[in-house]
């Protein structure tokens, strides 16, 4: 039991995803402290006089709980297209470079497929002569 627990671990694609967490995690961390030190800051300071938040209050003056705080949805926006593009290209560009020299493609355009007419399906290769599916016959692919 333990052999194969051990066997899994050690694939090299698990060791990649927990290098890969660990490093989001990383950035996560740093990106989200810009984000509430720096961009939120910004974001309340530029409502103008009410230092409280952006935001619309539902109910009751005062109540926290039913207030809807645009300036804290701006910041996570923020948060989340700084982090999405630091994944992309601190990660996702060096990866697919790195791969690229060994010679496989990743994160690629999606092999061009044709549909079935009877049906329906769209993920039969191109060169296919009937349906995986139904067994119709395909007509023939345009050269």
């Amino acid at each position: 039991m333990f052999k194969g627990f051990k066997n899994f671990m050690m694939r090299g694609d698990v060791i990649i995803v927990a290098v890969g967490l660990a490093v989001a995690l990383a950035f996560s961390t740093l990106i989200k402290s810009f984000t509430s030190d720096v961009i939120t800051p910004l974001v309340t300071r530029a409502q103008g006089k009410n230092p409280i938040s952006l935001g619309v209050q539902l109910g009751q003056a005062g109540n926290t709980s039913t207030f809807i705080n645009f300036g804290d949805l701006i910041s996570a926006v923020v948060y989340f297209f700084i982090f999405m593009t630091v994944v992309y290209f601190l990660i996702v560009l060096p990866y697919r470079m790195l791969m690229a020299r060994r010679g496989q493609t990743v994160f690629g355009e999606p092999a061009v497929t044709q549909t079935c007419p009877a049906c329906l399906s769209d993920d039969l290769p191109t060169g296919a002569t009937r349906c995986k599916y139904c067994t119709t016959e395909l007509p023939a692919a345009a050269a």
